[in-house]
Order: C-alpha cells, then sequence, then structure tokens
C-alpha cells in the first residue's frame, strides 16, 4: 500500500509539474510516465484518465483546505480562505481555466461550500434559525463567494481585485447578521 501511495505521489507531482509548464489539453499520459519513469499499465492502473487525475489531486488539495478551516467566524473569513485556495494553486487553476475543464469548478464549489457551511456551522448554533433558513443561508453565501472568486480567476487573478474583495466585505458589512436576525423572527 505504501508503494502505491509512492507511486500516486510521484504522478500527482509530475502532473503539477506539468500544468505548471503547459495547458490542461497539452498533457498526455506518455508525458507523466516518461517523467516518473512508471509504465502506462501503471499509470492506468491508478487513473482511468487524466481528468480522473485532475479529480483527484484536486480534491486532496480541497480537502487539505478544508482541514485548515475547522471554524470561521466570518463572511469575509470565508471569502479570504477560498481566494487562498485559488491563489495557492493559481498557475494549475488559470491553465486549467483556460482549458474549458468543469472538474476544477466542481472542487471549487465544493470548498466555497464548505466555507460558508463551516461559517454557518459556527454562528447558528448559538441562534435560533429554522434548518430551511440555515440552508437558504448557506446557498445564498455559496454563490456568492463562488461568484466572486470565479470572477478574480476569470480577471486574471490580479492582485488589485485583492483589495475590491475587501471593500465588498466593507460595503456588505453586518448583511449576514441582518438575514440572521430576520430569520429569527
Amino acid at each position: 500500500m505504501a508503494n502505491s501511495n509512492l507511486t500516486e505521489r510521484a504522478i500527482h507531482e509530475a502532473f503539477i509539474e506539468l500544468l505548471s509548464k503547459k495547458s490542461l489539453d497539452k498533457i498526455t499520459v506518455r508525458d507523466i510516465t516518461d517523467q516518473t519513469g512508471i509504465s502506462r499499465n501503471t499509470f492506468y492502473y491508478h487513473y482511468q484518465d487524466i481528468p480522473a487525475l485532475l479529480e483527484d489531486i484536486l480534491e486532496k488539495d480541497a480537502d487539505r483546505v478544508i482541514a485548515d478551516y475547522p471554524k470561521l467566524n466570518s463572511i469575509e473569513e470565508c471569502l479570504g480562505a477560498a481566494m487562498e485556495f485559488a491563489r495557492a494553486n493559481k498557475r494549475i487553476i488559470m491553465h486549467i481555466f483556460n482549458s474549458g475543464s468543469s472538474t476544477n469548478i466542481a472542487s471549487l464549489w465544493r470548498v466555497c461550500e464548505h466555507f460558508i457551511t463551516t461559517y454557518a456551522d459556527t454562528v447558528f448554533p448559538s441562534v435560533p434559525i429554522s434548518d430551511y433558513d440555515k440552508e437558504l443561508f448557506i446557498r445564498y453565501h455559496k454563490c456568492a463567494c463562488f461568484g466572486l472568486v470565479t470572477d478574480w480567476i476569470n480577471s486574471g487573478m490580479k492582485e488589485d481585485y485583492v483589495e475590491d474583495m475587501k471593500r465588498i466585505c466593507e460595503l456588505k458589512k453586518g448583511s449576514a447578521e441582518l438575514i440572521i436576525k430576520n430569520a429569527t423572527k
């Protein structure tokens, strides 16, 4: 089993290195096997294809980021955490976005959902709110977080956008609390 994990790690590292140099649609299984020194059969033992490999890498990275944030106290923290996830994977995300792959979108969606759900779970135990209203709160803020992060990615992940996000958070400060207040009426 340890050997299998080492092989997967080698495949991941080779793929990430290749992805940092060229776009997703230009990477082949042969590129990965040449770089790792493994056979095609070994690659296919671990992964059905390159999209399956990419999904596994993004899912593991999303799990790692999620584990780093067991508690979030504000929407600003949620947005900041999602942006940090994207920033840490900037080159890879830009190559994936430019290739038209939907795999990263699903992973980013999952990360945004986790951050907002974690925030809601942090805030709502002390607030009497219905499960329905809590779910609506999560859905709304998950979409907002995802939309802002994907807009930032589409802009090329420019650093000045981070300042824009801070300003957006300042402008909407208190809106989450207002939703909670209205839900408890």
